[in-house]
């Protein structure tokens, strides 16, 4: 926080943005971009405003970094499941039923508001409202996920994630079964024209890339036991995916049967396993977490059956 300045030598001519996030690992290229834009960056002591700006060898830069705002939002003492825990981050299995982070109709009980009481200090990493949050999962998905507690760690994980270096496993149950015991979907996926909540899988060059590939653990009559690794984020993927293949999800009454098939409040859908370096590490952790008793008591009965 504070004023940090800098100069660019001779032979780094390049953009200010650049130039700054070379400078200042701890913040996202975006954050940069928005400080910038909002008029507490200089050059040679002027205020500038465009991040594509070129420097030119010789010139001083200064950024004045404020401190990042509290989001307003009160901590609650809801209990976490903490799978790992140190100074920067925290693994935790999020339940099926809670929300990632406060949106529209959820300004209360999330694993944000759970996550602000079990470490204060998170509040306001990024400059964000959502402090910590990396990544997210429905509120129906149960299963693991990170939250970063500095934002050092915040602009490490998403880093880890942009360039695809963290691996995701969930395990799905599906009505029917994929076309081939193993495979890669690649389609991409974008809002769904005709519904405003949803998504879909959409012709290409209409929608953001999205890659899903997967093998089937088991099959149990009419259904499978499905093992999915996502290639990229977006929004509802696995399940549209999954769908998209003919299988849809189990309990998924959005994307598959308007009538769940077996005796399930939620659809079935857990991030099981997680592979992540952490700050510092060079080789990679591996966090799990079983399936929830509800999840399992439906797969045992599949199997006794």
């Amino acid at each position: 926080m504070g004023l940090h300045t800098f100069t660019c030598l001779s032979g780094q001519e390049t953009r200010l943005d650049k130039f700054l996030a070379e400078r200042m690992p701890e913040l996202s290229r975006s954050r940069i971009q928005a400080l910038i834009r909002e008029g507490l960056v200089s050059v040679d002591e002027a205020a500038v405003s465009k991040p594509g700006l070129v420097l030119e060898a010789g010139q001083t830069v200064g950024m004045y970094v404020p401190a990042a705002e509290p989001s307003g939002l009160t901590p609650e003492d809801i209990p976490l499941d903490v799978v790992f825990e140190n100074d920067d981050l925290m693994v935790i299995n999020k339940p099926a039923g809670m929300v990632v982070h406060p949106a529209a109709g959820h300004s209360s009980g999330t694993l944000v508001h759970a996550a602000l009481a079990h470490a204060p200090g998170m509040e306001g990493i990024g400059g964000e409202v959502r402090p910590g949050v990396v990544h997210r999962l429905d509120k129906d998905t149960s299963g693991l996920i990170l939250m970063a507690k500095n934002d050092r760690t915040h602009q490490w994980l998403q880093n880890q994630f942009r360039s695809r270096k963290v691996h995701k496993t969930y395990l799905a149950l599906t009505d029917g079964a994929p076309p081939t015991p193993s495979g890669r979907v690649d389609a991409p996926i974008g809002r769904d024209p005709s519904h405003r909540k949803r998504m879909a899988v959409v012709a290409p060059g209409k929608g953001r890339e999205a890659v899903t590939e997967y093998f089937v653990r088991e099959t149990l009559g009419g259904y499978c036991l499905v093992e999915a690794h996502p290639l990229t984020g977006r929004t509802h993927q696995i399940r549209l995916h999954l769908a998209f293949l003919g299988c849809p999800i189990v309990g998924d009454t959005v994307y598959g049967h308007r009538h769940p098939t077996l005796p399930l409040e939620r659809h079935f859908l857990h991030a099981y396993r997680l592979s992540v370096v952490l700050p510092g590490e060079r080789s990679p952790r591996i966090f799990e977490a079983a399936l929830p008793p509800e999840l399992e008591t439906v797969l045992q009965s599949l199997r006794r059956a």
